[in-house]
């Protein structure tokens, strides 16, 4: 089948609703979704109609309101079509009311504090601009999948969707009172739109199935090198092995059916590491998009016998994944607020719009920061595989001499189109964009985008999304007032420009943020180094913060700080989960293969000797093995101890803090020694896959 006539086909689409609605059903969606007006009733019964015989010609036997509670990832309860007539027959059914409204229970769910556990009621109201779609599984099952938001019985929100969908209400509005006041009389909304990259390794489900850790935490807690690493350069951007290749085909297929734009695959740097790169979307689509790209990687891989590993950090000693996120705003007309067109210098939108997110990044970088703090991440930032965890945004020269000039009141002269030429006059010659790349940014701007480059691979991108958008309206928010109130519009605006350049301008850095230079340079500058989660994360409670998005409107002080909560909780259990699953494994399997090598070796001592024939070899490794065996053995018991002490903590934050300052440490000390126990042991009598296993055996 042509991929045209697959895309899409599983989508109640603007094209759909077209073909299958009254046209006054139609136009009255239509101007729900553009311009947040209330559906009214009888037409939602005409959608929810339509929709049903749509999702019932396709095979769908039930419906689910698909939300995403502060778990991370998503939720769904299935309700069947089917309801009973009163002859006992059944017929087909699906209400107004049903398709606008759930009622799930909300004391099962992280809330933070929101609500009690005897306090269960919650709902999923349907997010009209993010179109229902069909979900297939390997069975053949179909279900009408409709995206919700979700809250509490008193308006909370106890999910992503719902701040993000309040975030993108304040950025547009912000962002359309600096486009009246420059004269544009033709947009009437701004969205912000995202493409996130998502990067993710595969590993053969058998060698998945035989390491505990991989299982419960997702990452190795154990493993020594391979003696091939990513050292030769060879795996980023190679071909693409067959096995994998099937999968992604297949892993294509379903994403084009859900509406996914699924443009871009390649090997990423480490050995088994891959990326899928989508087009752009309005940004609660993307982010609705992104999560169903999540699920299906891992539905797909267990289908070719693979497991989709989305930790930050998989293995140790080789680049970690992140997911980038290339954010930018752009007009219902078609107009890219970030595009700086050929001579950037003259474009005062173009640099108003650049100064907001200048100033916005560098006032806010604390919360930009908390947005990506987790557990898996924690291993990856600042690892010289992905931005360091200090902020800082990357402009490219052109960007940042035009910025330079305009503060020093010089002329800024236009360059216009510049070529590359490479010596070779069978090439064609290549326009040069106005901005290099640089992979080591946190935050770089990437010709008419910024990408953002800190999110883990495994979190959801609606907080960063939610922060950035945000952080922009207030921004955005400074400069309409003061344009709103002068005379001069282009002379307040070169202010404005010239202001923030000069107040901001510490947070841009063009060079290597992996170099040491750069650290020392950002500690001159003021700019925070936040090395863990569970210190960043206390930048959303803040003053700052909460005054931030409650005014605002998209998170109340009680909803931010339930935030908190449920993430320093999510942090302690996730490192509890993997220090008891570090325990089980030295414990029950590797610390017992190496005492077995031990009195392998013993007896060979012994029989060797009795034989009169020099046993030195064994002799000096049983030393070694000794060693290490009693060394393993008393950070294990240490792990315990520490493990102990965390869970007696009752403060959620000073819990956090004792598993990351008590129970990582021992961790880490005792894969140090069973790491080096590896080592030694004859790969026969190693209980788990190695590295070499998991990393190259695709």
């Amino acid at each position: 089948m042509e991929i045209t006539a697959v895309f899409g086909s599983n989508v109640f689409s603007d094209k759909v609703m077209k073909e299958r609605l009254p046209k006054d059903a139609y136009k009255a969606l239509k101007e729900s979704i553009e311009k947040d007006v209330p559906l009214r009733p009888e037409i939602a019964e005409v959608v929810a109609n339509a929709m049903k015989d749509w999702a019932v010609e396709k095979g769908a036997t039930h419906y689910t309101h698909w939300f995403q509670p502060l778990t991370g990832i998503t939720a769904e309860k299935h309700d069947s079509f089917i309801s009973p007539t009163t002859n006992g027959s059944g017929h087909l059914e699906f209400s107004g009311k049903q398709l606008i409204q759930g009622e799930p229970d909300a004391s099962s769910f992280p809330s933070g504090g929101l609500r009690s556990t005897f306090e269960a009621r919650g709902y999923t109201a349907w997010d009209c601009t993010s179109p229902a779609f069909l979900k297939e599984d390997a069975s053949g099952n179909v279900t009408l999948t409709i995206p919700t938001a979700f809250y509490s019985y008193n308006g909370e929100a106890l999910d992503k969707k719902t701040p993000l969908l309040r975030s993108m209400k304040a950025v547009s509005k912000q962002a359309m009172r600096v486009l009246r006041a420059l004269g544009n009389t033709t947009s009437t909304r701004v969205s912000s739109t995202v493409g996130p990259e998502q990067e993710y390794f595969l590993v053969d489900k058998e060698f998945y199935a035989e390491r505990i850790d991989l299982m419960l935490t997702g990452r190795t807690l154990f493993g020594a090198p391979a003696p091939k690493g990513q050292e030769l350069e060879d795996q980023y951007f190679g071909f693409i092995k067959d096995r994998v290749s099937a999968y992604m085909h297949d892993l294509n297929q379903e994403l084009w059916k859900m509406g996914i734009t699924s443009k871009t695959q390649h090997n990423e740097v480490a050995p088994a590491q891959y990326e899928m790169a989508p087009l752009y979307a309005t940004t609660n689509i993307a982010t609705d998009h992104n999560q169903l790209v999540m699920e299906t990687m891992q539905k797909v891989a267990l289908r070719h016998g693979l497991v989709c590993l989305l930790h930050e950090k998989p293995y140790a000693g080789i680049n970690g994944s992140g997911k980038h996120n290339n954010w930018s705003l752009s007009t219902d007309d078609g107009i890219n607020l970030l595009e700086p067109g050929h001579t950037p210098g003259e474009n005062v939108q173009f640099l108003l719009f650049l100064s907001a997110l200048i100033k916005a990044v560098d006032t806010h970088a604390d919360i930009l920061r908390a947005t990506c703090a987790c557990a898996g991440n924690d291993h990856r930032l600042g690892a010289n595989e992905a931005p360091p965890a200090i902020i800082s945004i990357f402009l490219g020269d052109e960007l940042t001499e035009v910025l330079e000039r305009l503060v020093k009141g010089q002329p800024v002269a236009a360059k216009g189109a510049q070529y590359l030429k490479v010596g070779v006059d069978t090439l064609p010659a290549i326009p040069k964009d106005n901005t290099d790349r640089n992979r080591t940014s946190p935050f770089a701007f990437t010709g008419n985008k910024f990408e953002f480059r800190m999110v883990g691979s495994s979190q959801s991108i609606a907080g960063p999304n939610v922060a950035l958008n945000t952080i922009a309206a207030e921004a955005l928010d400074e400069i309409a007032t003061r344009l709103e109130k002068a005379g001069d519009k282009n002379a307040e605006a070169a202010a404005i420009i010239k202001e923030t350049v000069t107040k901001h301008g510490r947070i841009l850095f063009n060079g290597n943020n992996y170099s040491e230079e750069w650290l020392k340079e950002a500690e001159k500058r003021g700019l925070a180094n936040v090395r863990n989660s569970v210190d960043a994360l206390k930048a959303l409670v803040t003053d700052k913060a909460m005054t931030l998005f409650e005014k605002y409107g998209v998170l109340s002080r009680k909803e931010l700080h339930s935030r908190y909560e449920i993430y320093i909780e999510t942090y302690a259990k996730q490192i509890n989960i993997e220090a008891l699953a570090a325990v089980d494994m030295a414990q029950k399997q590797l610390i017992p293969a190496a005492v077995e090598y031990a009195t392998f070796l013993a007896d060979s001592v012994s029989s060797f000797k009795a034989l009169s024939v020099e046993a030195s070899v064994q002799e000096d490794l049983l030393k070694k093995l000794g060693a290490l065996l009693g060394s393993s053995y008393k950070h294990l018991t240490r792990l315990e101890a520490a493990i102990t002490k965390a869970k007696k903590v009752d403060d959620c934050a000073k819990k956090a803090e004792t598993y990351r300052d008590q129970v990582v440490p021992a961790m880490q000390a005792l894969r140090s020694d069973v790491d080096a126990l590896e080592m030694l042991v004859p790969r026969d009598m190693w209980p788990v896959p190695t590295y070499a296993d998991l990393l190259f055996k695709l």
